[in-house]
């Protein structure tokens, strides 16, 4: 295989888990910023506080990004394993 099929490869892999992640992460990464700033204010430390809104908040986005994201893995799986007689010949 010739070092631009390999760096594709990797592009796309690379590519496909920051839009698989990502939605994932920035909604965590916004409900810890509201709670922490609430913890702040108030006072209050609690472990669990920012624990369980980060649960709820992740287990509503896989309900709702959930079909868009197994839509991306299976575009990639499918157009990988389509495309690798040629990868493999290159």
């Amino acid at each position: 295989m010739a070092e631009e099929v390999i760096i594709k490869l990797g592009q796309d892999a690379l590519r496909t888990t920051a839009m698989l992640a990502a939605p994932l992460l920035l909604s965590t990464l916004v409900v810890g910023l509201a709670v922490s700033i609430f913890q702040a204010i108030t006072q209050i430390n609690e472990a669990t506080l920012t624990f369980i809104p980060k649960m709820i908040v992740i287990a509503i986005v896989l309900i709702l990004a959930g079909p868009w994201m197994m839509d991306i893995m299976t575009n990639y799986t499918i157009n990988l394993f389509e495309n690798i007689s040629v990868i493999v010949r290159e």
